[in-house]
């Protein structure tokens, strides 16, 4: 599956969890349709954060059916996020979404993948999305040679994917748990 389009990056150090992501959504190749979407919201009483994405009809239903689990497993994260990732491959709907999510609260920090898996990502870093490489390269690299935050760490993780991805813009929202 390839994702364009958006850049979320998570990190996770010294008790505190920050997610990051850009507001730039784009048609195709060439289009840039708007410029300050919101792709990370908190949810559940504002204890998770959520990170999204891929198509956006797609990312919107697959952050809603986590909501739903959320509320199902009162809140337990790691059993929303497998019964989510175990509905996706068992379901013929889910199956095709186009999306991925990037899901914290205090204690974790999990990748929900496109193809129905749940990752904990090493070292508390994570990224998704077009420019989620640049940004997990640069979070890897700012965790491992500085004692910045870990909002700073994603601030400045997400500024240097959107110097050099033309999917990620520098309107950036950040939520921390």
């Amino acid at each position: 599956m390839e994702i364009k389009a958006t850049t979320i990056c998570a990190v996770k150090r010294n008790g505190v969890t920050a997610m990051a992501g850009d507001g730039q959504v784009t048609m195709g190749q060439s289009i840039v349709m708007k410029g300050n979407a919101k792709k990370v919201k908190r949810i559940y009483d504002d204890k998770v954060v959520v990170g999204f994405a891929g198509s956006v009809s797609d990312a919107f239903t697959l952050s809603e059916k986590f909501e739903e689990m959320l509320q199902k497993y009162s809140g337990n994260l790691m059993r929303s996020a497998v019964e989510l990732a175990e509905s996706w491959r068992k379901g013929t709907m889910m199956r095709n979404l186009e999306a991925m999510l990037i899901v914290a609260d205090k204690e974790n920090l999990y990748l929900i993948s496109g193809d129905g898996n749940v990752i904990e990502p090493e070292e508390g870093v994570c990224a998704i999305g077009s420019g989620g490489n640049y940004a997990l390269s640069a979070a890897r690299a700012l965790i491992e040679n500085t004692d910045m935050s870990a909002e700073e760490i994603v601030r400045k993780a997400m500024k240097i994917a959107a110097d050099i991805c033309v999917f990620t813009n520098h309107n950036i929202v950040v939520e921390t748990v």
